[in-house]
């Protein structure tokens, strides 16, 4: 699939939808490289203790997974330029079975400096877990 180009990109343009399956050892992979140890994304026992109901995925990891649906669209991370969201639920990540972290995104602005608007979707067991997910991406 070849990179979007901003003259072919039109407002109600759909990105592939991406299903991204997370599990336990995605999270302790996650945890090593982001130094994030908080054990609500490792230790069930903590988790439910604190009052969630299992343990749950890194913000920053279901963000980063959220932006994957743009990056493969556009094929180069370096064509986002803006990104952010509000979270809206943690992604629990039950044991067995893990979660899965599904994103779309929809082309809901265009504009004259060659970059294009992409607002995201992501759920997580049928709940949105990310809330004004906006993408500004630069397309040539």
């Amino acid at each position: 699939m070849s990179a979007p180009r901003h003259a072919d990109v039109e407002i109600g343009d759909r990105l592939p939808e991406l299903a991204l399956p997370l599990h336990r050892d995605d999270l302790v992979r996650y945890a090593g490289a982001s130094g994030d140890f908080n054990p609500i994304h490792w230790n069930e026992r903590f988790a439910r203790e604190v009052g969630l109901p299992d343990v749950i995925a890194h913000g920053m990891l279901t963000m980063a997974g959220a932006a994957r649906v743009v990056t493969d669209w556009t094929g180069d991370p370096g064509t986002v330029v803006e990104y952010g969201v509000r979270f809206t639920r943690p992604v629990v990540v039950p044991d067995p079975g893990g979660a899965v972290l599904v994103v779309t995104g929809e082309v809901t602005g265009k504009r004259d400096d060659g970059t294009v608007v992409v607002t995201l979707t992501a759920t997580s067991a049928g709940e949105k877990v990310l809330a004004q997910a906006r993408a500004v991406v630069r397309l040539t």
